[in-house]
């Protein structure tokens, strides 16, 4: 008969256990210590190549992409605030501020034509028009970082991807998955049926004319009732011709019945 295990082998266990975990949380602590050090140093490092680098950073867009990829590989976010180190060294919270505003006002001017939806190309081009060639240069990347600086404010911004890129929503229409994927199936031609979604996304009747009447309601979409076959619904932030020229409001009324 075997004998059992006794009071002195359990209290040795548990002591050699309390120490196990002793040690681990010593190793745990000095690893912690030792990373902190390590992102203070690159910290410190970032910051002297801020100041060496932070005329190329303003400039030049690409330089500055990398710059920010760097940032985030420590936690260190130059838009977060517009006062502080990076602010002051670099500028960038008043040049992301300043783009900011520039977005806001391009998508006001064409809300009446698109309903509040442009891909990110025509906001680039626009931005870059209203800039000046002497300005300085922007990216669609610095596009994208002050439009999510928007989006955080809560004033209906955000960004949709389409098609390898994005169309840009400045209003605070509600759309979910569904309109989503409607927006995107209507991204090769500008326009979509009610047949084009049924066929493609294997929809009911129903689902597709609410996602298309909520786009009408909307602004976002305008109905071309005329069309040969059946009703087209257009999406005038897609609709590459309606880009080229600014359109009235008289002529977008006429484009629904």
């Amino acid at each position: 008969m075997r004998r059992g295990v006794g009071a002195g082998a359990i209290a040795k266990k548990k002591l050699a256990e309390a120490k196990y975990k002793e040690r681990g949380n010593v190793l745990a602590e000095d690893q912690i210590v030792q990373m902190s050090k390590q992102l203070e140093t690159f910290k410190t490092h970032l910051e002297e190549f801020a100041s060496k680098h932070k005329q190329e950073i303003r400039k030049n867009p690409q330089f500055r992409v990398q710059f920010q990829e760097m940032c985030a590989t420590i936690g260190v976010d130059p838009l977060a605030s517009g006062k502080g180190f990076w602010s002051e060294m670099l500028g960038v919270g008043d040049f992301y501020y300043e783009l900011g505003v520039q977005i806001i006002e391009v998508c006001l001017a064409l809300k009446h034509r698109n309903g509040g939806l442009i891909t990110l190309d025509e906001l680039h081009q626009r931005v870059l028009k209203g800039r000046g060639k002497y300005a300085q240069e922007v990216s669609q990347d610095d596009l994208v970082r002050a439009i999510k600086k928007l989006k955080v404010m809560g004033n209906g911004f955000g960004m949709i991807p389409v098609g390898g890129s994005y169309l840009v929503q400045s209003v605070p229409a509600e759309l979910n998955m569904d309109h989503t994927v409607v927006l995107q199936l209507a991204e090769k031609k500008g326009y979509v049926t009610v047949s084009e979604i049924k066929d493609s996304l294997k929809w009911e009747k129903e689902r597709a004319c609410h996602v298309l009447d909520h786009l009408l309601k909307e602004g976002l979409a305008w109905l071309d009732s005329q069309a040969a076959g059946e009703a087209q619904y257009w999406l005038p932030a897609l609709f590459s011709e309606l880009t080229s020229r600014d359109v009235t409001p008289e002529e977008a009324n006429q484009m629904t019945p």
